[in-house]
């Protein structure tokens, strides 16, 4: 871009508003505000109550809640960095697996345990698995039969599920660590030793084990999206479920009926699937940087946007660059314009692949087109670092 064509960077820069927006979306954010602070006051209610109205064991228990949730995060914010999810749908996942997905469970299992008089080890082994899952996986039901573009691939799906799970997770681990705290008749250590001791379990050895359960069924919600037929989506999901409240199951059940053998040998299998987890995502999540690259390359064969744009829009370490020289070139402004650019970019490119592929996306055409717009606004105020000479080369 030369200096003739180039626009003057704003003062500040416009709110993105999205071309093309879903009906209720006003409501259901309202919908989520309120829900998000009947779940605080509820996570301080099972605090309080669960440690007897003790004040240090309530805060203890939310304590101890909190320290693994910024690495959870990392790790699913590092997944999402090349096609970020929305931050409402996420926060609302966080949201519906801490509050929504809670009472659901627990509302369930008392009534269940009330009606049958079940042991807790029956429960948690056999009751606690087919409820909470459920409970946790309506979430990506109503998100995918919602909006079903949000989740349009099985990384997608893994992402919304392990965010259920981590909010399931966090308010579940109050209430284990404030009834810890009190103590209880099986269980000789209490009060700060006592909460301690279950932290390390659930806290430290397993943070990921509700990310975990859910995960195969985001994986079976994002393999269903990508099927014509309605009872292959149903059959894929449905088998999903079963996988997830089996791992569920196996785990609960290990520490029921297991013993100490039977804990080790199902926190090893556990530990397996999490490591093959891992590297499928991290497989997926390189795979993105081609699919990426590739389609932005059908863009520029049609104009849409300059060769040379391709590795200030695709790599990340060209991304900062760009947004680096943008900012010693303009300001802070102008590199919130690269910024902007490189986002509707990157969603116009997965959105092309996807319609390249033959798959199904609502007003993918129109949507694609909408993006277009908004990065043809941003073109002339556009700060770019001199393009790389392989680009140069191929254009």
């Amino acid at each position: 871009m030369t200096e003739a064509t180039a626009a003057a960077i704003p003062a500040a820069l416009p709110k993105y508003t999205e071309a093309i927006r879903q009906r209720g979306r006003t409501a259901l954010i309202v919908i989520f505000v309120v829900v998000a602070v009947a779940g605080v006051l509820g996570a301080a209610w099972i605090a309080w109550r669960g440690s007897d109205g003790d004040a240090a064991g309530s805060t203890l228990s939310i304590g101890y809640a909190l320290i693994p949730l910024p690495l959870l995060w990392l790790v699913y914010w590092w997944l999402d960095r090349y096609e970020p999810e929305p931050r409402r749908y996420k926060f609302a996942a966080f949201v519906w697996g801490g509050v929504i997905a809670v009472t659901i469970a627990l509302t369930l299992e008392l009534s269940i345990q009330e009606i049958w008089d079940l042991s807790d080890k029956q429960m948690a082994s056999f009751i606690a698995p087919v409820v909470e899952e459920p409970a946790k996986c309506l979430f990506l039901i109503l998100t995918f039969t919602r909006a079903r573009r949000v989740i349009d691939g099985y990384l997608d799906g893994l992402i919304y599920a392990g965010i259920v799970g981590i909010g399931f997770a966090f308010v579940e681990n109050i209430g284990y660590y404030a009834s810890s705290y009190l103590g209880s008749p099986d269980i000789q250590v209490a009060g700060a030793e006592g909460a301690t001791a279950t932290f390390v379990v659930r806290g430290l050895f397993s943070p990921f084990a509700h990310p975990l359960f859910t995960s195969a069924f985001g994986i079976a919600v994002g393999l269903a999206a990508a099927r014509r037929s309605k009872t292959m989506k149903v059959l894929i999901c449905t088998l999903g479920l079963i996988v997830s409240a089996g791992l569920h199951g196996l785990w609960n059940g290990s520490l029921s009926y297991g013993g100490g053998v039977g804990f080790v040998l199902a926190y090893l299998a556990l530990g397996v699937v999490l490591v093959a987890l891992a590297v499928l995502a991290i497989i997926v999540r390189t795979r993105q940087v081609r699919i990426l690259e590739r389609s932005l390359s059908y863009v520029a064969q049609r104009g849409w946007i300059h060769p040379a744009e391709i590795p200030y829009l695709s790599r990340f370490g060209y991304r900062k660059a760009a947004r680096r020289y943008a900012k010693s070139h303009g300001g802070k402004v102008a590199a919130q314009v690269v910024k902007r650019y490189q986002g509707l970019a990157t969603e116009m490119a997965f959105l092309h692949d996807g319609l390249m592929s033959g798959r199904q996306i609502p007003r993918g055409v129109e949507r694609t087109y909408a993006l277009l717009d908004a990065m043809y606004e941003l073109r002339p105020m556009l700060r770019f670092p001199p393009a790389l000479q392989s680009t140069v080369r191929h254009s």
